[in-house]
């Protein structure tokens, strides 16, 4: 059945009509052509930086050659315009515009690249350029991973400017896995007190710069019609199409395009696409549409052509039509294996539906000054149903072991009350030896973080995750349902809050192929930086303290004297786990290998992270700091492990941002 779902002549079409990205090779190192404006050459250098490259400035009528590669090259966009009549370049193109000036940028610039980033000299943030970067470069994925979680949802801001969200947003974004910019409800104001009945391109693309800059989740860039309870006039489809290019242009993780648009436009969207993603949305608020009846599947089978998700929204007045909406969804789910079917009803008697859905459920919030469609819910309303419906029995999650503050388990509680979760947390700080495996066999069990972590050898953990068993410690404890029977699942959370740490000011690419050091007393202290440098692809790493056993051992090569310190190349990123005694190493190593980078004139990279979380004598992140390093403390590394660590045990998202906002340095 899935084959039916084609698009003649479109490339790279697969036969359930999803668009094929093309992921970044391993190894691959990114090509890129910045182009600035006059004044401006401080973005390309961050740019060289956060890509780990150095930097070639190029001047008009330069042309590319093999001494360039491995090099981002920047140049001034007068330059960049004279020299592009009849060329086609081999390297990613991305336009940058500093906002500050108040003026728009050039359309005709914007044309000619791949791409635009948008951009405040103050505040600046260099977070905002990774994550760009490594979306438009494919380096990261974000649908690829909320397609693994049960159950995913977007928060629909309504807000006439995204200022207003601002103060807020930490919180609002609590549950939710997008979010969700209607573009249509934002209000320009012009010269003479009203507003522009369409927003300009301009304001908008300072709408997503704003929104971009704080927050980490995905963008679903959307564009409603008046005929879908939106306010873009219908009698233009083209303006649809330059909106929604340039907010692939701008590097939106989704874009939200209406099954009503002429098919020319939403194949073109679709070749266009790059790695964005693409919502196929259709609505229908006369009341009178039926999940029943064949113009539903053919609405299905024409969304799948060319979106990577399918959405199917309709206001209904009977609770029967939620029973019509689960028949049509299982039926779907039978006959495609994708793109998967986000399926909603409209209105009061539609919300079983929002409760039900699995898939990209908007969800709203109190301190959101409207709701974007009759019938939403929040995310503690949707939690609340389903606890009440049987879907989310209330379990027992435990804290076990060594528990680094009581504002920790404090934070936990707060997160489950926030999102109206039925769970108890329990904290067993001292549990007697073999108790944990007692804990596992209670009925009520829904889960456990444990510090510090088990052997991934563990007899009663049946399934152990590969990570997990590379590393060979559990730090996480989940319960899956398999065959209806609960099976324990070992994980490891710490390794992904090491990489997402190591990710946040560098794409992932800069690590490919570089040297790294680390430092701990014992191998266990180690594993899980090791794993996480080893995800990204780093080159050899060198080891003071320890020696690394088992899968982790290849490429790992202790340092034994003074002289092995001495040899290799610089380390581009040093992560430190030493316990306060042996403080003293990490400053000397840093220094030297400062010196030796400006020696050789190459301070590209040069990452430290402090994995120590004991009170410390001095302070090595600002002597890691004032040598040129961009330095992470345990307390960043800690915050992202406990993102991935609730994600894993209540598969509910709750951002970095809120959890640093939330619980200070408890984490610590």
């Amino acid at each position: 059945m899935a084959s039916e779902i084609q698009a003649e002549g479109l490339a790279r079409v697969k036969n359930d009509g999803a668009l094929k990205m093309q992921a970044v090779a391993k190894g691959h190192q990114p090509a890129l052509l910045v182009v600035f404006g006059e004044g401006e050459e401080d973005i390309v250098q961050t740019i060289a930086d956060v890509i780990g490259q150095p930097l070639f400035l190029a001047t008009s009528g330069w042309r590319e050659g093999d001494e360039l590669d491995g090099r981002v090259v920047g140049i001034l966009n007068k330059n960049f315009m004279s020299d592009t009549e009849g060329r086609n370049y081999s390297r990613t193109v991305i336009n940058t515009h500093c906002v500050a000036g108040g003026n728009a940028p050039d359309e005709n610039l914007t044309a000619k690249c791949s791409y635009e980033y948008l951009y405040t000299r103050k505040p600046f943030f260099r977070r905002d350029v990774a994550r760009f970067l490594s979306f438009v470069l494919g380096q990261i994925d974000p649908h690829k991973d909320l397609l693994k979680k049960a159950r995913t949802t977007l928060i629909s801001t309504t807000f006439p400017n995204v200022h207003a969200a601002l103060p807020n947003l930490d919180i609002l974004s609590v549950g939710a896995d997008a979010v969700e910019l209607r573009v249509d409800l934002l209000k320009e104001p012009l010269p003479d007190g009203s507003f522009s009945s369409v927003p300009s391109l301009k304001y908008i693309g300072e709408q997503i710069m704003l929104l971009r800059q704080r927050t980490e989740l995905p963008i679903i860039f959307t564009t409603r019609c008046t005929n879908e309870n939106g306010r873009f006039p219908m009698d233009n489809p083209e303006i649809f199409y330059k909106y929604l290019h340039r907010a692939i242009q701008w590097g939106c993780e989704y874009i939200d395009v209406e099954l009503w648009l002429p098919e020319a436009i939403r194949r073109s969207l679709a070749e266009r696409k790059g790695h964005s993603t693409i919502i196929s949305a259709f609505h229908d608020f006369s009341g009178t549409f039926k999940w029943t009846s064949p113009e539903a599947q053919d609405l299905y089978r024409s969304g799948a052509v060319y979106g990577d998700v399918v959405k199917m929204i309709a206001l209904v007045t009977t609770m029967q039509e939620n029973y019509e909406l689960e028949y049509f969804r299982s039926t779907i789910q039978a006959n495609y294996t994708h793109p998967p079917l986000s399926g909603l009803n409209m209105g009061p008697m539609g919300q079983l539906s929002r409760a039900l859905n699995k898939v990209f459920t908007p969800i709203t919030h109190p301190l959101l000054p409207m709701i974007a469609a009759p019938g939403q819910m929040s995310a503690a309303e949707i939690n609340s149903a389903l606890h009440s419906m049987g879907q989310m029995p209330k379990l027992d999650k435990y804290v076990i072991g060594k528990v680094r503050s009581a504002s920790q388990v404090m934070f936990y509680e707060k997160c489950f009350n926030e999102l109206s979760l039925p769970h108890q947390l329990i904290s067993v700080e001292r549990p007697p030896r073999g108790s944990i495996e007692a804990f596992l066999r209670m009925p009520s069990f829904g889960g456990a973080y444990i510090n510090p972590p088990l052997a991934a050898s563990a007899a009663y953990l049946l399934s152990v995750s590969d990570a997990a068993k590379e590393i060979g410690q559990v730090d996480t404890v989940v319960v899956r349902s398999v065959g209806g029977q609960p099976t324990f699942v070992g994980e490891n959370a710490t390794w992904k809050g090491i990489r997402a740490t190591l990710s946040r000011d560098f794409v992932p690419s800069a690590y490919s192929g570089r040297a790294a050091l680390v430092l701990a007393s014992a191998e266990a202290d180690a594993t899980a930086a090791i794993f996480a440098l080893r995800s990204l692809r780093i080159g050899p790493v060198y080891t003071i303290g320890f020696r690394a056993h088992g899968p982790l051992a290849s490429g790992a090569e202790p340092f034994r004297d003074l002289e092995d310190v001495k040899r290799p190349e610089q380390p581009f990123v040093v992560i430190s786990a030493l316990p306060v005694e042996k403080l003293q190493l990490v400053g000397p190593l840093l220094k030297l290998y400062s010196k030796k980078a400006k020696g050789d004139g190459n301070m590209v990279g040069k990452v430290f992270v402090d994995l120590a979380n004991v009170p410390r004598k001095g302070d090595p992140l600002a002597y890691a700091t004032s040598l040129g390093w961009t330095a992470y403390s345990i307390a960043d590394v800690s915050a992202w492990t406990t993102v991935e660590t609730l994600r894993l045990l209540v598969g509910q998202n709750v951002p970095y941002d809120f959890v640093r906002l939330a619980s200070g340095r408890s984490l610590c």
